[in-house]
C-alpha cells in the first residue's frame, strides 16, 4: 500500500506540479507587489486615489458593497497588464530570438490526389479512396 503511495508522490506529473504551485504563489507576491509599488502610483499620478471600497447601495435594507467588487477588478485588470507587458511579452521576444533560426520539420504526410485526405508520404495507395499515388523519390 505504501509502496504504491510513494510511486504516485514520485511521479513526475506530481513533483511539477508541487513545484509549478510554489512557482506560482512566489511568482504571485512578485506580480502583487509590482502592481502596488509601480502601475498603482501611476494611476493616481493620473486620475487620483482610485479607492472605491465607500460605494455602496441598499436594497430593502441589505447592503451591496459594490465597491469592494469595482477594486477587485481593478486590481485584476493592473494585474493581469502587468504580467502581459513585462512577462508575457518578453518571454515570447525571447522564444521567437530563439527559434528564429529553426528551420521546420519535414512532413511526415501528403494530400491525395483524388480525395484530398492526409495519407504518408510513402504510401503508394490512398488508404481512405484506393485510388494509386505517385511515389515522391528522395533525391
Amino acid at each position: 500500500m505504501l509502496d504504491g503511495f510513494k510511486k504516485f508522490i514520485l511521479r513526475g506529473n506530481v513533483v511539477d506540479m508541487a513545484v509549478g504551485v510554489v512557482v506560482g504563489a512566489a511568482f504571485g507576491g512578485v506580480v502583487t507587489e509590482l502592481t502596488k509599488a509601480f502601475l498603482m502610483p501611476l494611476i493616481q499620478l493620473v486620475v487620483g486615489k482610485p479607492d472605491y471600497s465607500n460605494l455602496k447601495f441598499s436594497i430593502h435594507n441589505t447592503p451591496f458593497p459594490i465597491g469592494d467588487f469595482i477594486n477587485a477588478c481593478i486590481s485584476f485588470l493592473l494585474i493581469s497588464a502587468a504580467v502581459y507587458f513585462f512577462v508575457v511579452v518578453p518571454v515570447n521576444m525571447l522564444l521567437a530570438r530563439m527559434h528564429k533560426n529553426d528551420k521546420p520539420a519535414d512532413p511526415t504526410t501528403k494530400k491525395c490526389t483524388e480525395c484530398l485526405s492526409e495519407i504518408p508520404i510513402a504510401a503508394r495507395r490512398c488508404s481512405h479512396c484506393t485510388q494509386p499515388q505517385a511515389v515522391e523519390v528522395a533525391a
